[in-house]
């Protein structure tokens, strides 16, 4: 056990200190393996069975259909429709940043993906409007992580992977919890929008929301369309990635005319990096996951966990994992393939429904994408605002708090991410 910590001590150390992740995770798991004597076949061996699965095919195409409706004119669209829609309310445009976040991660599925489509459109706006650029930046940065909590999401196939929990369930379980969350960050923008701090937009007229809703139909089609194909037995995951793939060429392509060649070969290049590096984190997190698990860490893990819930309490189970996974979080980007393989065997032991815990996590690397030392989407966020990290992560501490207290809501009444796919599923 406490030669597992320290080589989850020194990954860490090592991301800080920018050493790609892929690399760090490499070199942890060939020398846990030698130092303990595991069976150094078994490295590749396990590497090659984790992604050797079918449910990872969904995940390039899901992320090549984002890339290519990055790039396909697809964001003016709802951005026009969001601000028809809740654009009135004061400190109308952070309304419409987290509303666009709701229908553009949607499609997208990634936090920094979102931010690359709408960041870049509504930060300056804000700006523009008045809104102080650290709190744009922020409420930005917030807002993407609701996409990774809507289908499709990445985030989900790859715990749908790990764990071999249904990925329809997931993508179902995860649309109560990603709107409660944009209701949420609603919520905290009308508070801080008491004494006419920010600007009220125009007056709402039903002819422009209609307006704006007819242009935004074929876009938000996508979403809707595989959330019901997959629930209804239509598509595979894979065949539900693939479809998105050819809607987003037909939209971006023939109907908006914004897809030329260079665009859709840099969206497919961006696809392989990105899907490739995921991918040995994968692998290479279960061949860690494996000889953890034959060290008996999750073992030692479980009972540790049992001892300190003296109240034998479901939920300070859940807060207990939780808090392991926030911590990692905080270094590790991508998470859900290192830490889950590791968790997965005190999950079972401790009887953790595997369907609610997946959203849990979900919303952990929401949170991780925003706490430092890494705080990837603030980071992003602070580049398009032209902001120091220092204010931005300042500014989000409302967001953050908000998040915290969804996360444990969530964990506390599990009802919410577990209703709609038993109506459903």
């Amino acid at each position: 056990m406490i030669l597992a910590g320290l080589a989850m001590a020194l990954l860490c150390l090592l991301v800080i200190v920018g050493v790609p992740l892929v690399v760090s995770l490499a070199s942890i798991t060939a020398g846990y393996f030698l130092i303990t004597g595991a069976w150094q076949l078994a490295f590749a061996q396990q590497t090659i069975q984790a992604i050797d699965d079918f449910v990872l095919l969904a995940l390039p195409l899901f992320v090549l259909a984002g890339a290519i409706m990055n790039v396909g004119g697809i964001t003016a669209r709802l951005f026009t429709f969001a601000a028809a829609l809740v654009g009135h309310f004061r400190g109308g445009l952070a309304h419409v940043n987290v509303a666009t976040s709701v229908l553009f991660g949607g499609m997208i599925g990634t936090s920094v993906a979102d931010l690359a489509g709408t960041g870049s459109v509504i930060i300056p706006s804000m700006k523009e409007r008045g809104y102080p650029p650290a709190f744009a930046a922020a409420l930005s940065a917030s807002s993407s992580g609701i996409g990774p909590l809507l289908p499709p999401s990445s985030p989900m196939i790859l715990y749908s992977a790990v764990t071999g929990v249904s990925l329809s369930s997931l993508f179902l379980a995860g649309v109560v919890p990603g709107l409660l969350l944009a209701l949420v960050f609603m919520g905290v923008v009308a508070v801080m929008a008491r004494g006419g701090r920010f600007e009220r937009g125009a007056p709402f007229e039903i002819r422009t929301a209609l307006r704006a809703g007819r242009s935004a139909i074929p876009p938000l089609g996508m979403p809707a369309i595989i959330l019901s194909g997959l629930v209804l037995g239509v598509f595979t995951p894979s065949e539900a990635g693939a479809f998105a793939v050819a809607y987003g060429i037909i939209l971006a392509g023939p109907l908006y005319r914004q897809l030329t060649f260079a665009r859709l070969y840099k969206a497919a290049v961006d696809t392989v990096i990105l899907t490739g590096e995921i991918m040995l984190v994968v692998g290479i997190s279960a061949a860690l996951g494996w000889a953890l698990s034959l060290a008996k860490v999750p073992a030692e893990l479980t009972a540790l966990i049992d001892t300190a819930n003296i109240a034998d309490s479901p939920f300070l189970t859940l807060c207990a994992l939780l808090l392991v996974a926030l911590i990692a979080g905080m270094f590790l980007d991508p998470l859900i393939p290192v830490i889950v393989p590791i968790l997965l065997p005190t999950l079972i032991a401790l009887d953790v429904d595997l369907l609610h815990f997946g959203i849990l996590i979900v919303v952990t690397v929401v949170i991780g994408q925003v706490t430092p030392p890494v705080a990837l989407s603030l980071v992003v966020a602070a580049k398009i605002a032209r902001v120091d990290v220092m204010s931005a992560l300042r500014a989000n501490t409302p967001f953050l708090v908000a998040t915290i207290a969804l996360l444990l809501l969530l964990a506390a009444q599990p009802g919410f991410a577990l209703w709609l796919p038993r109506v459903l599923d």
